[in-house]
């Protein structure tokens, strides 16, 4: 079963930050107006420092009022930074190859198309669209949950065809020059119009599989992988609403391979 992270991290945000401002609030003065009566033995206040060690520490905040001030802030932060900042997310599959490699660990720009209130994933403030060509971070159509990442091929209104290894959009075939051959794959420089970037195709995979012509709906996104023979992506479950975007990546900051850290592959996602 997946964690989700988000809400436990807005659960614990609130109850830390709850807890804090009761204390604040109410309960602190309870406890230094119960010490001065015990102390003074209820005709008046005795100052802090005249208080014996058993009287200060009486007069100590309760553990979980001192864990909840320490960490609300650093949860804070963190909650602030993660919704409507910069995410970070690991690549669990091979689907954008050579673009993006199993044991990468990327940065997602979360306000490029908007900001979202946390969990909720409700807009409240546009600020920019997806556009075709950019790497994309979001939720599977077919769960909500399981973040996916593929390339945005189709922008709603668009016409998608896919056709014996060649996309076209509205009509017009996107262009590929060739790179290497990689057995059993060949490595192709794709020109999205305007956004160049490298593909994988696999000529010993041949037939119907992956092909088809489609029209996105509005409010709607096509997404391929850049491994073409090797992703499940919108030629086999649709099209991505546009409530389930979750943001561009950007960045490359480490690559993870059998618990060796690298940063041989740090750098800008394109």
């Amino acid at each position: 079963m997946d964690i989700d992270f988000p809400l436990i991290l807005v659960t614990l945000t609130f109850a830390t930050g709850l807890i804090w401002l009761a204390d604040r609030l109410f309960l602190r003065s309870r406890r230094e107006a119960r010490l001065s009566e015990s102390s003074s033995g209820g005709t008046g206040s005795v100052p802090p420092g005249e208080r014996t060690g058993e009287e200060q520490e009486e007069a100590g905040e309760p553990y979980l009022v001192e864990l909840s001030r320490s960490f609300f802030p650093v949860l804070a932060i963190v909650l602030v930074l993660r919704s409507f900042l910069v995410e970070p997310f690991q690549i669990p599959s091979g689907s954008m190859l050579p673009t993006l490699q199993v044991g990468d660990f990327i940065l997602v720009n979360k306000f490029a198309y908007g900001l979202r209130l946390p969990v909720l994933r409700t807009k409240i403030l546009p600020i920019g669209e997806p556009e075709r060509g950019d790497v994309m971070v979001f939720k599977y159509p077919k769960d909500g949950e399981t973040n996916y990442i593929k390339r945005v091929i189709g922008l709603p209104g668009d016409k998608i065809s896919y056709h014996d290894k060649t996309l076209a959009i509205n009509g017009k075939v996107i262009e590929s020059d060739f790179v290497a051959n990689l057995p059993p794959v060949e490595l192709r420089e794709e020109n999205l119009e305007g956004v160049h970037h490298n593909i994988l195709l696999n000529h010993t995979r041949r037939g119907l599989d992956g092909e088809g012509d489609w029209v996105v709906p509005q409010g709607h996104y096509f997404m391929m992988g850049d491994n073409r023979d090797n992703s499940n992506d919108s030629r086999y479950w649709g099209f991505v609403p546009e409530d389930l975007v979750v943001g561009k990546a950007f960045a490359i900051w480490m690559h993870l391979e059998s618990w060796i850290p690298s940063f041989d592959r740090v750098g800008l996602i394109k």
